[in-house]
């Protein structure tokens, strides 16, 4: 889920909750909406977990290519050659 949908959840929820006077028979709206607003906080916290645990693995490989490419210089070791790629074509 994303913070997105996740803030999207609790506002709809936070309107069937506070700010409707809806009566449905067998279903109580209310509760549907403290549903919704506690699906979205979780979807929230969730959403944050992520990106700290996907921020920290990229922020490792980007220290890690760091490490690897001040070791090869202190070695004296060229860089590999980079792939020579052709200019576009005009009108790209």
């Amino acid at each position: 889920m994303t913070i997105a949908a996740a803030i999207f959840l609790i506002a709809v929820g936070a309107i069937l909750r506070y700010a409707t006077d809806l009566n449905v028979e067998g279903v109580s709206i209310d509760t549907v909406g403290l549903i919704l607003m506690i699906a979205g906080a979780a979807g929230l916290v969730l959403s944050f977990i992520q990106q700290a645990v996907s921020g920290r693995a990229r922020r490792r490989d980007v220290e890690a290519q760091a490490r690897a490419e001040a070791e090869r210089q202190a070695a004296g070791e060229q860089r590999p050659p980079q792939e020579q790629r052709e200019p576009p074509a005009p009108g790209y």
